[in-house]
């Protein structure tokens, strides 16, 4: 197949399950706010809602998606997914509505990623697998950016925007259904059965303790960022979609993760993403009402946090060395596992402290993730 007859729709599909139906609750989340009444803890509950419908997603789609029926089932369940989630967000009239539409769309990032790595499998040459990879992946930083400069024309018009999103989740889905070929009877790369299953895997633990610690560290910045910047008084709308856009932006960067962990071993690069993503946390909530520290501040969260999750999915595939879809869907799973956590205790902490209290927590405990790292990396993992 044609590198970019599949590439392009793979890009929009990933923009559109993670940059729209995901992450851009914390952009529209002001608004959603004031409309439905929704105080801190109860916007952090939502929020959890999203990751914990990604981790069923991802459990399901890991191991389902290896079946005779190949990718094309599961990546046209997570458009379908997308596109109602982000439909009945748009119309939700109430706190329990929208909770139904975040489900949807969260799961529609679980059911996404993993079968797009087994489509690059069967239908990209090998030489290029890794630039497919690659450019699908800055799908979600592409998505966050677009969502951003939508907002910037629609900030307080949150409905509006999500039925925006759920038409541009139809083409994608459409889009998707036109390239996307079905498996054929002899297909060149074959997939069995995944299983979830750590035991006797060496190197599991600090992996687990590192992919749930960051998850946590970042929950607070993806969810009520906007909401901290927007408690200042000192910001337009327009300025606060520009925030959004720069995570987004410079979210591509962290694309370069590969290269960086080639050249400086993955210890390093985990450390450094762990300490850049922290420090993000803790700048924001130095001056959060000084605009160029708040956009420094989403310019390091963007690229350290799509850098940390190239990081994990390295580290998770050398773990799993026999299983690499098995290190892929944990390392994102325990990702998302942290951000149940964190999105539940941070709207529970800007109840109790205050923005700048909470923001200061969460940046420190992406630092303290930093300690728990790889170590000694050739011992269970081999070379790069």
């Amino acid at each position: 197949m044609k590198f970019s007859r599949l590439v392009l729709p793979g890009i929009t599909m990933i923009a559109v399950s993670y940059g729209f139906a995901r992450f851009s609750y914390g952009l529209l989340l002001p608004n959603i706010s004031q409309d439905l009444e929704m105080s801190s803890p109860v916007s952090g509950i939502i929020s959890s809602l999203f990751y914990i419908a990604y981790c069923f997603a991802i459990v399901y789609s890991t191991v389902v998606l290896t079946t005779d029926k190949g990718p094309r089932v599961m990546i046209l369940a997570a458009g379908v997914s997308a596109f109602i989630g982000l439909l009945i967000m748009g119309a939700s009239p109430n706190v329990w509505v929208l909770a139904l539409g975040v489900l949807f769309a969260g799961g529609s990032t679980g059911l996404v990623s993993p079968p797009y790595g087994a489509a690059i499998s069967l239908w990209i040459k090998e030489k290029k697998q890794g630039n497919a990879n690659t450019w699908i992946n800055a799908g979600t930083s592409i998505g966050l950016a677009l969502s951003g400069a939508g907002a910037l024309f629609l900030a307080s018009e949150w409905r509006f925007t999500y039925f925006i999103y759920a038409l541009i989740a139809l083409i994608a889905l459409i889009w998707n259904a036109k390239v996307i070929p079905k498996i054929g009877a002899r297909p060149r790369v074959t997939f069995e059965r995944g299983e979830f299953s750590f035991r006797g895997v060496e190197g599991a633990v600090p992996l687990i303790i590192c992919a749930t610690t960051l998850g946590i560290s970042t929950a607070a910045f993806w969810t009520f960022a906007i909401d901290f910047l927007e408690s200042t008084n000192t910001y337009s709308d327009w300025q606060l979609s520009l925030f959004w856009i720069i995570i987004g932006v410079f979210g591509i960067l962290g694309g370069f993760s590969g290269s960086l962990i080639q050249r400086f071993g993955l210890p390093w690069a985990y450390k450094w993403g762990g300490l850049i993503i922290g420090m993000a946390s803790l700048l924001l909530a130095w001056l959060p009402e000084q605009w160029a520290v708040s956009y420094l501040s989403a310019a390091l969260f963007g690229v350290s946090y799509i850098f940390i999750t190239g990081v994990l999915m390295v580290w998770g595939i050398r773990v799993f060395i026999t299983n690499a879809s098995l290190g892929i869907g944990t390392s994102f799973l325990l990702l998302a596992v942290g951000q149940v956590i964190g999105s539940i205790f941070a709207g529970m902490f800007i109840d109790l402290g205050g923005f700048t209290f909470t923001f200061v927590i969460y940046g420190f405990i992406g630092i303290v993730a930093m300690i728990f790292g790889p170590k000694e990396i050739k011992k269970y993992m081999g070379n790069l």
